[in-house]
């Protein structure tokens, strides 16, 4: 017997208060209280986010969280100037970072075609290519992970890559994506919610 036989054929969806948590009350929070967020909460996200899909089992999504004030100092000059406040005021924050080399790992996490290290080896390109996707793949189950620790996200792409990478990845093999702040929200955490695109701007059938 196999793990996939004690699947349940039948899914639960979740309830209104569930698509509420993770999808449709959720936003981008933009302060935070000071509320410590712990370590137990931090490792709960990744063992949560390590779950989500990404292509041939690669997981290539890398995680540094950054909580000391040390480290604070290191990230938030690099980041774009409106995002630095906010950056300072959460408990914690995450830099998502996807692994040029993560195919060394394939013989482990992918045991039944450990040849596909030797496939991404002989191609670089596709290899990268293939990294960046799975990563930005996982990197919106982080923000979804969070989400569901009952913690708020605030997600930025706005800092500079090179300076990030060469402060926290010096030796080039790790590449960063995104920043997520996290912690609970103070008060004023939530600007107005921004229109959605209409059904027919967006969705076609076939």
């Amino acid at each position: 017997m196999t793990v996939t036989d004690h699947l349940p054929t039948q899914l639960e969806a979740l309830d209104e208060r569930g698509r509420a948590l993770m999808f449709t009350s959720a936003r981008t929070a933009n302060s935070f209280a000071d509320t410590p967020v712990t370590d137990e909460e931090l490792t709960s996200i990744w063992h949560l986010t390590k779950w989500g899909p990404s292509a041939a089992n690669t997981q290539p999504l890398r995680v540094v969280f950054v909580r000391t004030p040390e480290g604070k100092e290191r990230l938030v000059p690099l980041l774009s100037e409106g995002n630095r406040a906010k950056t300072l005021a959460a408990p914690a924050v995450a830099v998502l970072a996807w692994d040029s080399r993560f195919h060394e790992h394939v013989p482990t996490i992918f045991p039944t075609r450990p040849q596909l290290q030797d496939h991404f080896e002989a191609d670089e390109a596709m290899r990268h290519e293939s990294g960046r996707f799975s990563a930005a793949l996982q990197s919106g189950v982080f923000v979804m992970a969070v989400r569901a620790a009952g913690l708020a996200a605030g997600p930025m792409g706005g800092f500079d890559r090179d300076a990030v990478d060469a402060e926290f990845f010096p030796d080039g093999r790790f590449r960063s994506m995104l920043v997520v702040n996290i912690g609970h929200p103070s008060e004023n955490a939530w600007f107005d919610r921004l229109p959605r695109l209409a059904d027919e701007d967006a969705v076609s059938w076939a």
